[in-house]
């Protein structure tokens, strides 16, 4: 078993009135990819967002428990720190409007201080090599980032991402949107990003799940149900609710 390198301890998670998250306690393998697999409203995203703490942004949202980064407490951290140790990729590609591919990349690095145009540079490179992206631009990176398609925009906002060397990368369901040639380029980039970044992504996809992750978490109804080797969770989940919806009796 690999370290830890997230984790959370009786995680509770509100919308107003609404609990969202009932006392989830999960730890993350380093350099690796955990799938959240479960049924839509069984709070996936939600407990993706608790992570990098952008739930508490939503109006009336609120969390009780405890989430350690290597064993630091996030919890009095600043955000802006916080968000740049563990980035964020969303279900629909976000490339910032009105900003070039160049831009979009360098967004990070220059709220972090950097201002030299070669580091910029540098950054920028490696960020959209790391995604797999930069052969396909390199010679327009002056272009709107919303001029590429689907798949290139879902990949320039994993390169964004990436720009700031975040230790841990969430993934909210980042193919729902593409077609199967860009889901098979970002899962491909998936396998390759784990050397570098632990990554826990959301899919609904659960063949998805057993094609990049190497551990998988099944959620129901705010609550964590099963968490195991995804083999294990598949082949020989522990529990009948998993095994009900693994096997599609349900969700």
């Amino acid at each position: 078993m690999a370290p830890v390198k997230m984790e959370t301890e009786g995680l509770n998670a509100w919308y107003g009135r609404r609990q969202a998250l009932y006392d989830v306690s999960l730890g993350v393998e380093d350099a690796s990819v955990t799938a959240i697999i479960g049924p839509s409203g069984c709070g996936k995203t939600t407990f993706l967002r608790c992570l990098n703490r952008l739930h508490e942004e939503a109006p009336g949202a609120r969390t009780e428990g405890t989430i350690r980064l290597d064993g630091e407490d996030l919890g009095g951290q600043d955000v802006v720190q916080v968000r740049c140790r563990v980035g964020m990729v969303f279900q629909k590609p976000t490339p910032f409007p009105h900003m070039s591919i160049y831009d979009n990349v360098a967004a990070g690095p220059r709220l972090l201080g950097v201002r030299h145009r070669a580091d910029l540079d540098e950054a920028v490179v490696d960020a959209l090599q790391l995604a797999g992206l930069w052969e396909e631009v390199e010679d327009n990176v002056d272009a709107p980032g919303t001029s590429l398609s689907g798949g290139q925009q879902q990949r320039l906002c994993i390169a964004r991402a990436l720009a700031v060397h975040p230790e841990v990368l969430l993934m909210d369901e980042p193919c729902s949107a593409l077609d199967p040639i860009a889901t098979e380029k970002i899962e491909t980039l998936v396998h390759a990003l784990k050397r570098r970044v632990t990554i826990v992504i959301v899919t609904h996809n659960l063949s998805q799940a057993t094609r990049v992750a190497d551990r998988t978490a099944f959620f129901y109804l705010g609550k964590l149900v099963e968490i195991g080797s995804t083999e294990q969770v598949f082949e020989h989940p522990n529990e009948r609710l998993t095994q009900n919806y693994v096997t599609g009796r349900f969700g």
